[in-house]
């Protein structure tokens, strides 16, 4: 599932673009370069590729196209209830937006709270946002990944439940326009990744548990 090249999400934006710039086309193409622009940077927003996922015993792989933006020892208590890694990857504009599994796991919680969109590389934009938490149970013990809003982005898609079965780096929701990503991890993972790396999400191996 959601593995076309574009996003289906995209559509509803995409097909309005592709119409106006037709019909503004038809009396002058002045007129129509600036939703052609638009269009295509839709396009190009909602682009879905193809990823070749790192998949071995223990390998977490990002769960987010974006960079990070830091790594911080926090105590979670949302799901995971004790001390864990904290990692906070912020997505721009022309990041890939499609959220992917960081390891085999099984769904276990789901929850949506928040009412503000500050700008998602302010560290308040991870409390006070609207974001999505997503607590995943794996051979290890338990992860979390939480999608945040941002300034432009109003909308979080999440297209699993609880009690999904779901694979390393399987696509499991998106973002639109901009945003930030957070990974919770137990405190004796192995990291691979150090504030200001890009990542590449469902490809990069951020980190392993010891196994």
């Amino acid at each position: 599932m959601h593995k076309s090249i574009i996003a289906f999400e995209g559509w509803p934006f995409i097909i309005p673009g592709i119409l106006l710039s037709i019909a503004t086309g038809l009396h002058s193409i002045k007129w129509s370069i600036p939703f052609i622009i638009l269009t295509l940077f839709t396009v190009w927003f909602f682009r879905n590729p193809p990823r070749r996922i790192a998949e071995s015993p223990g390998v977490i792989v990002a769960p987010a196209d974006g960079k990070v933006m830091s790594i911080n020892a926090v105590h979670e208590d949302k799901f995971m209830g004790n001390e864990s890694i904290q990692i906070r990857i912020f997505l721009n504009i022309f990041s890939v937006h499609i959220n992917r599994v960081p390891v085999q796991a099984k769904v276990d919680w789901i929850h949506r709270t928040g009412g503000l969109h500050l700008p998602a590389y302010k560290t308040e934009a991870g409390d006070r946002n609207v974001q999505n938490y997503v607590g995943l149970i794996t051979e290890w013990g338990k992860i979390l990944v939480v999608q945040i809003t941002g300034l432009v982005a109003r909308r979080i898609v999440c297209w699993v439940q609880p009690g999904d079965e779901v694979n390393t780096g399987q696509r499991f929701g998106l973002i639109r326009f901009g945003s930030c990503t957070e990974l919770y991890l137990p405190c004796d993972v192995e990291l691979a990744i150090q504030p200001g790396d890009r990542l590449k999400g469902g490809k990069t191996v951020i980190g392993k548990f010891n196994i």
